[in-house]
């Protein structure tokens, strides 16, 4: 089943059924008029939606429409936690090393999470608006999965039956602000702006043989200018999967039910599978010559994340945005 939040000019749009065709579409307000209250109550309102959408998807829908990601907020809109993890220790330890960082062995055993964001995020077509090119514009292609109900100190197989949903991810970071905040020592918070997220949530079935594990073992294709730049294996090199992040969160708290966990920045260890954030470009070049070469995004440039399936078949649409100049209110 494939879910969609349609722009209504509410804060939390209205939900729609997508054919796995990405084709047409048909709104759930009969069902659920939000994500969140299908997420509420997903035992019971889960079995209507795959009725609904079984009933699309063999042309029996009435008041079927065709789909258009433009008119797509992000899946959830606005959620009551956002929890990035960083599972590609690949990507970890490039940075690191191109810093000339210690990398903690505990990094391979221990996830790294940081909480960002959740009250604005933004749809998959949806400009990424930035004061400065001065901060360091940089994208960051993810996978993140949707929660259930998450009970504190839960095992990572209670963790992994509520797993609800998955979408792709496009983690906007501010590079240039990062070292000034993570020397305070309370990790992020002006460096991460509002994230990115794919035109649908897909629930786990929509995979097939690729969700395996906890993962989704298929490449994430970043294309930056119009340029494909990387297309990592989501699958492989991931140290934690996802039960393990979501079990990790838990572990002192409750998780509630529309929580977003992220993977982190895809990365392989082959480089020749390119990147999915240009830190990790400018890490290499760090490395191999003392100097990076490549710039962060500038005002104009567009980046483009999307997941195609064994046919060459896009699963989740494309996440497909421009950098724009935000005017900034203060002096004007």
């Amino acid at each position: 089943m494939k879910l969609a939040t349609l722009k209504d000019g509410t804060r939390d749009g209205q939900l729609a059924i997508v054919s796995h065709d990405l084709k047409q579409m048909v709104v759930a307000d009969g069902i659920a008029t939000t994500l969140q209250h299908a997420l509420d109550d997903w035992n019971f309102i889960n079995a209507q939606l795959q009725q609904l959408s079984e009933d699309l998807n063999a042309g029996r829908a009435l008041r079927a429409a065709d789909f258009d990601p433009a008119r797509c907020m992000a899946p959830l809109p606005r959620a009551f936690q956002w929890a990035d993890g960083s599972s590609y220790v690949n990507h970890v330890e490039l940075v690191r090393r191109a810093r000339n960082a210690e990398m903690p062995e505990s990094f391979w055993h221990d996830p790294l999470m940081y909480q960002g964001g959740s009250d604005d995020f933004i749809g998959p077509t949806d400009d990424i608006e930035c004061l400065s090119e001065e901060w360091g514009i940089d994208f960051e292609a993810e996978v993140a999965v949707i929660t259930g109900d998450v009970g504190m100190g839960s095992s990572v197989d209670a963790a992994a039956a509520e797993i609800r949903l998955l979408m792709l991810v496009n983690d906007v970071s501010l590079r240039n602000l990062i070292p000034a905040e993570l020397a305070k020592g309370f990790g992020f918070l002006q460096s991460k702006p509002a994230t990115s997220f794919s035109p649908v949530a897909v629930t786990p079935d929509e995979l097939g043989s690729a969700w395996q594990g906890g993962r989704v073992k298929l490449p994430l294709r970043a294309t930056w200018n119009g340029v494909l730049v990387g297309q990592p294996d989501a699958g492989a090199d991931m140290v934690f999967n996802f039960p393990q992040l979501i079990a990790h969160l838990a572990k002192t708290r409750n998780v509630r039910a529309g929580s977003v966990i992220g993977s982190g920045t895809v990365s392989n260890k082959d480089a020749a599978r390119g990147y999915t954030c240009i830190a990790e470009k400018r890490a290499l070049e760090m490395i191999a010559n003392g100097q990076a070469s490549t710039p962060f995004m500038k005002f104009g440039d567009t980046i483009r994340i999307e997941m195609l399936d064994a046919n060459g078949k896009s699963i989740w649409g494309a996440i497909n945005q421009k950098v724009v100049q935000k005017p900034d209110k203060k002096h004007r």
